[in-house]
């Protein structure tokens, strides 16, 4: 009976520490993922999603509105540095709900578009295809 209750605090034990692994990966995986959005890096972004989804089985829409660069979205990023192709990866792997839905400040993509003078940029273009 005591080796048993050993041998439970000692898996409840690592596994506790092994959590705490994961969640630093993941910080460290999405790092530097503003500046592949800003530098307009499809392949690199693709490649940043792909191993967060096969490591942390996220997708984009389960971090998206946990990352800011300076203050925006990783979409609003990519329309504020006229990163063409990144911008249109990520509205094409969103979910239309979470497309329009209102972000950190209240205000929906649309809305937020509009407001910046950005509805001829192709992404917003992009944007409002897809909603």
């Amino acid at each position: 009976m005591l080796k048993l209750v050993k041998t439970s605090f000692v898996v409840s034990a690592i596994s506790i520490a092994f959590s705490g692994f994961v969640y630093a990966d993941i910080n460290a995986d999405l790092q530097n993922i503003c500046t592949i959005v800003k530098a307009d890096d499809k392949d690199e972004l693709r490649k940043k999603m792909k191993k967060v989804e096969s490591d942390h089985k996220l997708k984009l829409q389960d971090y998206y509105s946990g990352i800011s660069c300076g203050g925006e979205s990783l979409i609003r990023t990519a329309m504020l540095s006229n990163a063409i192709e990144s911008g249109t990866l990520m509205i094409k792997k969103m979910p239309k709900n979470q497309l329009t839905a209102p972000e950190a400040d209240g205000k929906t993509l649309s809305d937020w578009v509009s407001e910046k003078g950005l509805t001829s940029s192709q992404i917003a273009v992009e944007l409002n295809a897809r909603i």
